[in-house]
């Protein structure tokens, strides 16, 4: 994939690709742009982050989509997903979209949305090894330090973890913009760990 869209920068005029993901960290270490050894390296790339709104945004953001769409939704729902899906605008848009599709049940759409991170994840995992569901698992239920995740994870692997091993695991979730600080930058995340087995 990366040798094609190589071959089409170089050669193919009037073309943008445009590339998309939740987790900037994994697309970026898929496209390996600062890797010399990638097709991509050396070539232009505009990164636009969307941040996370503020609840205020976060609002407006829902109320004008479904005001254009002419959907009508009641105070307590809109503030409810507010809440749940924290001002992330992935989520905001997939809640907005399956509610004006007609699905007005928002503990349907909250669920679909953990399975969908849920799945996110577990791909993660089988890529990178079980250790990443154990931290991530970790994470989630509380345990907010180094020391509290290295035993919990020597405790299921009934192994003693090298420190430098859980540093990688770590610092990869981290660049990943999954977890910060041992907490989730996304509750729909952390939902989603709490299932991991």
């Amino acid at each position: 994939m990366l040798n094609a869209i190589a071959h089409a920068y170089d050669y193919d005029r009037n073309l943008t690709f445009i590339l998309t993901g939740s987790e900037a960290g994994l697309l970026y270490d898929f496209l390996r742009l600062d890797d010399v050894g990638s097709p991509l390296y050396g070539r232009y790339c505009y990164r636009l982050v969307v941040e996370r709104f503020d609840e205020d945004t976060a609002r407006e953001f829902l109320r004008r989509g479904f005001e254009e769409l002419g959907v009508d939704i009641g105070e307590e729902e809109l503030e409810e997903a507010v809440n749940f899906f924290d001002g992330i605008p992935g989520w905001l848009t997939f809640f907005g979209n399956e509610y004006a599709s007609g699905n007005r049940k928002l503990e349907s759409i909250k669920s679909m949305a953990v399975n969908l991170a849920l799945k996110e994840i577990r791909n993660i995992v089988k890529a990178r090894g079980r250790r990443y569901s154990l931290v991530l698992k970790g994470v989630a239920e509380g345990l907010g330090s180094w020391s509290r995740i290295k035993r919990y994870v020597e405790e299921r692997e009934g192994v003693t973890l090298s420190s430098s091993i859980l540093a990688n695991v770590i610092n990869s979730l981290e660049d990943m913009s999954i977890i910060r600080d041992y907490r989730f930058l996304d509750p729909v995340y952390r939902e989603a760990s709490l299932k991991l087995i």
